[in-house]
């Protein structure tokens, strides 16, 4: 007797347990321990990671590097740029930043670049001036959307002058006369010395050696360019001292 109930006893006790069966008060607190301090622990290592990156002195702009100019002085681009020096890295504007350099008449674009732990660079790209144009006894340079890059009491050496009624970045004729210079090979940039635009339709070459080339528009420059390419090549064109491709059907020389 004793013994069937003790093998009773023991097969109870082998049983799995039942997972229905309510968790033991002990177990539901040990549980909420655990939780509390995972979410300590948590928040504590946020909390050091936003004071060094916002409030301490480890990661806080210590150098400003300024690249890719020729035009604007390095100075005025870190002036323009308006970052203060021991300000953190992390709260650094660079949109803000970008749009204060860009509005220097030298930059075409730039990129701010953050190189931690302390080092903020500033990636110019200036305009390049494409032809000048003389006015008050000075000479200024415009680039290919005609907005002014510098200006010098002397004409710039081998760049072409611009003859228009009014230069600039709203002038048709200008934008075409650009549009035009901008898209001859270097062989026939390198020997332009005059460009004329008195209207957005009537753009002139003139080029070393006395040649002259009617363009026209700033319409169809890559076939034009292949006409006149062909036409240098013939006894014809090279003795001309006038080549008119401002309409492609009908190439004229005098």
């Amino acid at each position: 007797m004793g013994t069937g109930r003790e093998s009773a006893i023991e097969d109870r006790a082998d049983e799995p347990s039942d997972p229905g069966r309510p968790v033991s008060a002990e177990r539901q607190r040990a549980g909420r321990w655990k939780v509390l301090f995972v979410t300590l622990l948590v928040v504590s290592l946020l909390g050091a990671a936003a004071w060094v990156l916002l409030g301490s002195r480890l990661l806080v702009v210590r150098h400003v590097e300024v690249t890719g100019t020729k035009l604007a002085p390095r100075d005025r681009v870190v002036a323009a740029a308006g970052i203060r020096l021991g300000g953190p890295m992390a709260r650094l504007g660079t949109g803000s930043v970008r749009a204060r350099v860009e509005k220097l008449r030298e930059v075409e674009s730039a990129r701010i670049e953050r190189h931690w732990p302390g080092t903020v660079r500033i990636v110019v790209r200036e305009r390049v001036p494409l032809v000048t144009v003389e006015r008050a006894a000075r000479f200024y340079q415009l680039d290919k959307h005609g907005v002014i890059v510098t200006d010098t009491p002397v004409r710039p050496g081998r760049m072409p002058g611009l003859t228009a009624t009014a230069p600039g970045p709203t002038d048709p004729a200008t934008l075409a006369a650009l549009r035009v210079v901008d898209a001859l090979p270097p062989r026939l940039s390198k020997s332009l010395t005059e460009v004329e635009a008195p209207t957005p339709e009537s753009v002139t070459l003139r080029l070393t050696g006395g040649l002259t080339v009617v363009w026209g528009s700033g319409e169809r420059s890559s076939e034009k360019l292949r006409l006149l390419d062909a036409l240098q090549r013939t006894a014809a064109g090279r003795a001309a001292r006038t080549i008119d491709v401002s309409s492609p059907e009908v190439v004229t020389t005098r």
